[in-house]
């Protein structure tokens, strides 16, 4: 990729594995200092070494648990303090816990996957909007499912969520308009780190009637993230948009 972002500071979360830790690639590839955030400090120190490595770009580890209200402003004070006025904000970091049955689905299972999934992104957009407004505009990224347009019962509270970041997408978009664009990826079927443990027969399945008729890679889908975070998508704010192979386009 072209150095569209250079001189451009993005967070990304959940950026230590799968989709973003792929992100978090793309963008420094695109000449972005990048912050990688995760819950894991030895993870983000490790994966944020490695992409200063790759790319020769700055990079910033930083440990967050997304779900934690009040640990979101000072973090992204820090970012602030340490690097700079946040150019982009990629929300990545989510869980998909199952259960049994909705009926078994216990209390805390159901919150903690709402905390992660929505009331962090919520939290997250807040703050770094009114930071990136102040610093004279910005880009933020939201990254939900084809579930929440597409949702089965073993992930209901899951595709809940997703759908309330899909809304909140474009109530933020109005929120800090004109100078903050927030958009929203929908992706499908990935091959990333946990397809690797699906068999063929699942994968048969997930892929069977797909228009692409194969698994998506993680480097299609941050360059999208890339175009989103660019000047080149002036114009786009609001949008929810599908990367999936097409499988929203198959009845």
């Amino acid at each position: 990729m072209s150095n569209v972002l250079e001189g451009k500071i993005a967070l990304v979360t959940g950026a230590t594995r799968g989709l973003g830790r792929a992100i978090a690639q793309g963008l420094a590839e695109a000449g972005a200092t990048v912050v990688v955030s995760s819950r894991k400090a030895d993870a983000c120190e490790a994966t944020a070494r490695e992409i200063t490595e790759s790319t020769g770009v700055r990079t910033l580890a930083l440990p967050l648990h997304v779900g934690d209200w009040d640990a979101i402003a000072p973090a992204l004070a820090r970012v602030e303090s340490e690097l700079g006025t946040l150019d982009v904000l990629v929300n990545n970091a989510g869980i998909a816990p199952q259960s049994p049955s909705l009926l078994e689905l216990g209390e805390g299972l159901y919150e903690k996957t709402m905390e992660v999934n929505l009331k962090g992104p919520f939290r997250l957009m807040a703050v770094a909007g009114e930071q990136m407004v102040r610093g004279g505009g910005g880009s933020i990224v939201n990254i939900s499912s084809i579930g929440s347009q597409r949702p089965g019962p073993s992930e209901a509270v899951y595709t809940a969520a997703k759908a309330g970041l899909n809304a909140l997408t474009m109530s933020f978009a109005q929120e800090y308009a004109p100078t903050v664009r927030v958009n929203c990826i929908m992706p499908g079927a990935f091959a990333t780190d946990m397809a690797a443990g699906w068999d063929e027969a699942f994968i048969s399945a997930v892929t069977d009637r797909l228009p692409a008729e194969r698994l998506g890679l993680p480097a299609e889908l941050a360059g999208m993230v890339v175009h989103l975070a660019s000047d080149a998508s002036s114009y786009t704010t609001g949008a929810v948009i599908p990367i999936d192979g097409g499988r929203l386009a198959v009845y």
